[in-house]
């Protein structure tokens, strides 16, 4: 069978740059940031960790730090994490902090929340060394306490790791803050199903998509996927040879390809109801890497 030529698919799916905000200075994030906003990209997902994971040495910025710089260094990028860690901060704290970035932005703050992919840098920093059940638990208290304190009205809050008394929060956010979880497991999905405006599904676990769906309610479908950006065929074995030995490791999870090869991978998610993809580059976000996929790839889909 033929394919069908893209531009008669009729498939759109929007765009994030995923940009972990190590071994770059505010200069190098903006710049990035403002390339991937001139070229077509809807928003920007930062990591958060209190070091780099496997680069414990290098230099990072805080997640919530580096969301604010860059919102005010933009003009229409949705900001967020993917995701921040929800034992790093009082969920009372975490609520006052979206709702000022909400403002500051004008509205263009998601909330992205996970109870922890890497807990051994919880036990190294004294955070905590709670199971998976109790992270899941308490991540689902801390969303309803959220969600609670966004109302603007006086929260009285009794559960297992948190207890609020007449807790009031002012201002209210500017609209409704969107809220992005990730994750396959049942419990998280029961959070996505609740909670979640978007539902970020890891790349390995991309053949279950059809059968999770139906377990997440309401929530849209992301997925994040490591990228190399083949901009000439001139370019593919430097290209090639830079990406296998910086992210060989991830398998399935690394697509490589020029404009062409890259649109039928990503329309092809969004033939499956994925509605947006998160775009870590293996080339760091090199702002000529952000406008050639712009052009390219975001043109043809978005």
């Amino acid at each position: 069978m033929t394919p069908v030529p893209h531009e008669r698919r009729h498939v759109s799916i929007q765009f994030f740059l995923f940009l972990p905000q190590m071994r770059l200075d505010f200069d190098g994030l903006v710049r990035r940031a403002r390339a991937a906003e001139e070229h077509g990209f809807r928003g920007i997902a930062l990591m958060d960790h209190l070091a780099p994971p496997m680069a414990e040495a290098s230099p990072m910025f805080e997640a919530m730090v580096a969301a604010t710089w860059i919102a005010a260094h933009t003009d229409r990028l949705i900001v967020s994490h993917l995701v921040l860690c929800d034992a790093l901060r009082h969920p009372a704290m975490l609520a006052r902090q979206a709702v000022g970035l909400d403002h500051a932005s004008g509205g263009r703050f998601e909330l992205g929340l996970g109870w922890g992919s890497v807990p051994e840098e919880l036990v190294r920093f004294g955070v905590n060394d709670d199971p998976p059940r109790a992270r899941v638990q308490r991540m689902g208290e801390s969303l309803e306490l959220i969600r609670a304190l966004w109302s603007g009205e006086p929260v009285n809050f009794d559960g297992a790791f948190f207890q609020v008394t007449d807790a009031q929060q002012m201002p209210r956010p500017i609209g409704e803050i969107p809220i992005v979880i990730g994750g396959s497991g049942p419990r998280t999905l029961e959070l996505v199903a609740r909670h979640a405006d978007w539902w970020n599904l890891p790349v390995h676990q991309l053949h279950r998509l059809e059968r999770l769906r139906e377990r997440v309610g309401d929530a849209r479908v992301s997925t994040q996927h490591m990228v190399a950006y083949v901009p000439s065929e001139e370019d593919r074995a430097k290209v090639t040879e830079l990406s296998t030995r910086r992210f060989g490791m991830m398998g399935d999870g690394l697509v490589l390809g020029n404009g062409e090869e890259l649109i039928e991978h990503f329309a092809g998610l969004a033939e499956r109801g994925v509605e947006r993809c998160y775009v870590w580059f293996t080339d760091f976000a090199d702002p000529a890497s952000l406008a050639g996929f712009g052009d390219e790839v975001i043109s043809a889909l978005a």
